[in-house]
């Protein structure tokens, strides 16, 4: 649904008489499979925005190919537009009007017939828990009400490839899990495949069979969750003392286990492979030798240890982007 090759950006800024090139996404490839949810992950300032809007045609690539739902990008443009549905991060429907009127305003812009629109508005509002909204105007609906009428928007025309960005900002814990049902819904009973981009980690965990993270205008990795969680070095194990004077003991039988052991006042932490099988000989010898814990924890590596250690930073991190004030070469 998807191929991109070399695909990039760059950017002039302007400061005085000087003139500076940014390269903002540097010769990016990108390959999406039909069907899948792809999460596309990246810290700010890392060429998220800009690929994203290079891929549903709001920006024009400096340099590369790609194909998007069969279209060329270049010389199909209108092809590919008509072929995605796009969710923007600050949403498209008009805070006036009714709800059901935006939606088939827009499906008619897609060349559906007013009735067709209305039908298949229905349908989604049904299948998206929007029943019974159809008359109300979204400055009166919840966060989660107007974000799940953002994606009927953007599912009117029936696409096959639909892009999310960040379509869960500012919902509450209950609202965002609504949404990721509602997300896998589409693949699963709909076919569609999606993209998306998201500032949360759990989501993408949750949700993705595959990330693409993004840093400095290059994917610097790709592979499902799972794959990319094994990749960090072990299980982060924290063994809590009674007595300080027995760190030195518990850090060397961690040690033994795993790197990058550290330890404080009255607990010793490393990260230690497969900690589940290997770490009850040394919580045993321990024992044996009459060291008191007040406290074993074991926690897997997360997506967020997975950013950390591929980009130095926190996925939240801010940084200066060339995506906002950047004039185009």
């Amino acid at each position: 649904m998807i191929q991109a090759r070399g695909l990039t950006r760059t950017f002039t800024t302007r400061k005085g008489r000087e003139h500076t090139e940014l390269v903002a996404v540097d010769a990016v490839d990108i390959d999406v499979a039909e069907g899948e949810i792809v999460g596309f992950l990246g810290p700010n300032g890392a060429g998220k925005t800009t690929t994203l809007r290079m891929l549903t045609t709001l920006l024009r690539p400096t340099a590369g190919t790609a194909t998007i739902a069969g279209h060329d990008l270049a010389s199909d443009p209108v092809g590919v537009r008509r072929s995605i549905g796009y969710v923007s991060q600050s949403g498209s429907t008009s805070p006036e009007a009714r709800a059901g009127e935006e939606v088939v305003d827009h499906g008619m812009l897609y060349g559906i017939s007013r009735e067709q629109a209305r039908r298949r508005g229905l349908e989604l509002f049904s299948q998206l828990d929007l029943e019974g909204l159809w008359e109300r105007k979204p400055r009166a609906m919840s966060g989660g009400q107007r974000r799940r009428l953002d994606i009927a928007m953007g599912l009117i025309h029936d696409p096959n490839l639909v892009f999310l960005d960040e379509p869960t900002t500012g919902l509450d814990p209950q609202a965002r899990a609504n949404l990721w049902r509602h997300i896998t819904t589409l693949r699963n009973e709909r076919g569609a495949t999606i993209f998306l981009t998201t500032h949360y980690l759990d989501e993408a965990d949750a949700l993705c069979d595959r990330i693409l993270i993004i840093d400095h205008g290059r994917i610097v990795a790709a592979d499902t969750p799972d794959a990319l969680k094994r990749q960090v070095a072990g299980d982060l194990v924290e063994l809590q003392v009674v007595d300080g004077k027995h760190l030195q003991t518990v850090a060397a039988a961690l040690a033994e286990l795993g790197t990058e052991v550290e330890s404080d006042e009255l607990a010793v932490r490393a990260r230690v492979r497969e900690a589940g099988r290997t770490l009850g000989r040394a919580l045993r010898d321990l024992d044996a030798a009459g060291i008191e814990l007040t406290g074993v924890e074991v926690r897997r590596p997360t997506l967020d240890d997975v950013f950390l250690s591929l980009t130095g930073r926190s996925l939240r991190e801010e940084g200066e982007t060339g995506e906002d004030a950047e004039q185009p070469t």
